[in-house]
């Protein structure tokens, strides 16, 4: 067979297919050469989906007429400079765009009239292409001082076949808008237009640049939700910095649409990024949410390769393991600093799902002198006499749907936490606690509300955080089984449990392999009292087979860790004594991340009294 040279306009169409795999990548690359030309305004116009026109106006500093011509050949371009022998480094790439490809691609497969004048003055000149004919360069008008104008019309018409892989023109649309929106993100200082089929659909004004600016942008493009809920992060190591804002577990997402990751203002969508931010909400969210995050990472171009991909979506580092430690310690970092604060979205949903009565009750009307009026006292609790209770609401009199002043002499109390002493509890962020429901809720008191916790899942999330304290340290105490324990398992989850052994020793948990299918517990984690051995060697050994090729080796413990303490939390049903309920409030003030339960679930709801109001109708 014979080695023939492709004609020019058959290699510009294939080097299109890389780059330009649809209207949004199109829109992606012409609006990255407006960044580079120092924009500080971009409007963006697309109908059709982006198939039919494209408009892009800037007012960067534009091209002179002897530019046009070199702007739409391939590999020609103004951000890589020859050394003086002749060299190009592409080590130290600055700028969003360096290949010159992207004006010649866009050119090969559609009609692209470029309109542009310079920054240093002089007439406007506009130069078209169509399907890779190129026309000569022309005056031509031009509405501002400087800056330029970038048409595309009939987008992919000199490549039929590629039309035919093209969504429709609402997903083309929407393609379009979350792109602009990643540009915008990333570049606060710079005033963003899209409009869409005729229509403004994005109009984003130019904030100033800095941490203030970055989140107002960001309240503008994700929300006022995103805005009240996202933590600051701004971390540095070994001159990698790390800054943006990250949502609270509570409130997140069921997917991984909202995290946007950046590298030196670029929008790339890395898998060791996207793995760290996992790994570093391992400890706050099931396996089905998914955290809200918009990520900076400052690198120095040097460490950092940016030229692994045709479209730039990919990158490589050079110390992966450093940029990794980074994202996780900065993250979980900001997530210890917030405490026990769980979303604002949480009362919202909580809200929700009220819904107001009027009418239509039938039952006995109240009365000064009915027991129901005559036993309530507040704080008390009921001080009717017993068949009085009985005849108004069954077991409303029960131990649990009350809080008990008095302790009896039988009861151990199952939390423990010193007394503030002088202090009174409405004045503490959770309050005082007010009564137990269903055995499973604490209702308590503040001076401006009303707070809901569930017992469980804020009993567990104080226990993990106590072993993680403990594994920190290296100190988990064990309790010995008076009897050790054999637990049966299949084969291969035995073998997983017992390559684990030293790693479960570390958490407290001591095994040894008994035969085959089966592991010897000997003893357990203090901290989980009487527990059932039998369930929390399955459930480790279910994490372990679901997690084992997926999270490094300490995040794979930490889900061990997670099972470990939700076996050892009070359960649901539990009856809880008021000294018991207001140490387990007090405790939750003081423990990082009490807000969310191991699974991301919040531990607990407030309401403030203007929410009462509404909801009766008094405001």
């Amino acid at each position: 067979m014979l080695i023939r040279r492709l004609p020019p306009e058959t290699v510009n169409r294939i080097a299109a297919g890389e780059v330009v795999e649809r209207p949004a990548s199109a829109i992606k690359e012409l609006v990255e050469n407006a960044l580079d030309a120092g924009a500080t305004r971009i409007e963006i116009q697309a109908d059709g989906g982006g198939l039919t026109r494209i408009l892009i106006a800037d007012d960067g500093h534009g091209m002179a007429a002897d530019q046009l011509a070199l702007a739409v050949e391939r590999h020609a371009t103004s951000k890589l400079e020859a050394d003086d022998a002749g060299d190009v480094d592409l080590l130290r790439i600055s700028t969003l765009g360096f290949r010159g490809e992207a004006l010649p691609s866009i050119g090969s497969v559609a009609r692209l009239t470029i309109t542009s004048r310079s920054r240093d003055g002089g007439d406007a000149h506009s130069i078209t292409v169509e399907g890779g004919d190129q026309r000569p360069v022309a005056p031509a008008g031009f509405p501002g001082p400087h800056g330029a104008r970038v048409e595309v019309r009939d987008l992919f018409y000199a490549t039929p076949a590629r039309l035919k892989f093209m969504k429709t023109e609402r997903s083309e649309a929407m393609a379009i808008s979350e792109e602009i929106k990643r540009q915008a993100m990333a570049h606060e200082g710079v005033a963003f237009t899209l409009d869409l089929d005729g229509k403004t659909t994005l109009r984003l004004l130019a904030e100033h640049p800095g941490d203030v600016g970055r989140l107002k942008r960001l309240a503008a493009l994700l929300g006022r939700d995103f805005e009240a809920n996202a933590l600051l992060i701004d971390q540095a190591r070994d001159n990698v910095r790390l800054t943006g804002y990250a949502g609270l577990p509570t409130y997140s997402r069921g997917n991984a649409g909202h995290q946007y990751l950046f590298v030196n203002g670029r929008p790339v969508k890395d898998r060791l990024l996207q793995g760290a931010l996992r790994g570093a909400y391992a400890d706050f969210l099931a396996r089905d949410r998914h955290p809200a995050a918009v990520l900076f990472l400052e690198i120095d171009p040097l460490y950092v390769d940016v030229n692994v991909h045709p479209a730039k979506a990919e990158v490589r580092f050079r110390d992966p393991a450093l940029v990794r430690g980074l994202i996780v310690g900065a993250l979980r970092h900001a997530l210890a600093a917030a405490g026990h604060r769980a979303s604002t979205t949480v009362a919202a949903d909580a809200l929700a799902g009220f819904t107001a009565h009027s009418g239509g009750v039938r039952g006995p009307a109240y009365s000064p002198s009915s027991p129901s009026a005559q036993g309530f006292s507040g704080w008390q609790g009921w001080a009717a006499p017993a068949s009085a209770h009985a005849q108004v609401i069954p077991g409303l009199n029960e131990r649990s749907a009350r809080v008990e002043g008095d302790q009896g002499p039988g009861d151990q109390p199952l939390i423990h936490h010193e007394s503030a002493g002088g202090v009174d509890p409405l004045d503490f962020p959770l309050g005082a606690a007010r009564a137990q429901l269903h055995g499973t809720y604490i209702v308590a008191q503040t001076r401006d509300g009303l707070v809901v916790v569930d017992q469980h899942a804020a009993h567990e999330r104080l226990v993990y955080e106590r072993m993680k304290v403990q594994m920190a340290r290296g100190s988990v105490t064990r309790q010995a089984l008076l009897t050790p324990e054999v637990v049966e398992l299949d084969p291969a989850e035995a073998e997983r449990v017992s390559a684990r052994v030293e790693e479960l020793a570390e958490l407290g948990l001591i095994v040894e392999p008994f035969g085959v299918g089966a592991v010897l517990v000997r003893e357990t984690p203090a901290l989980l009292g009487d527990t059932d051995v039998q369930g929390l060697i399955r459930d480790i050994a279910d994490d372990l087979a679901e997690h084992g090729a997926a999270l490094a080796l300490s995040e794979r413990l930490g889900e061990v860790c997670g099972t470990m303490a939700c076996h050892g939390s009070v359960r649901a049903g539990r009856v809880l004594s008021a000294p018991e309920m207001n140490a387990l409030l007090r405790e939750m003030e003081i423990t990082p991340h009490s807000g969310q339960c191991n699974h991301g679930r919040p531990t607990y709801v407030e309401l403030k009294l203007a929410d009462l109001e509404k909801l009766f109708g008094r405001r």
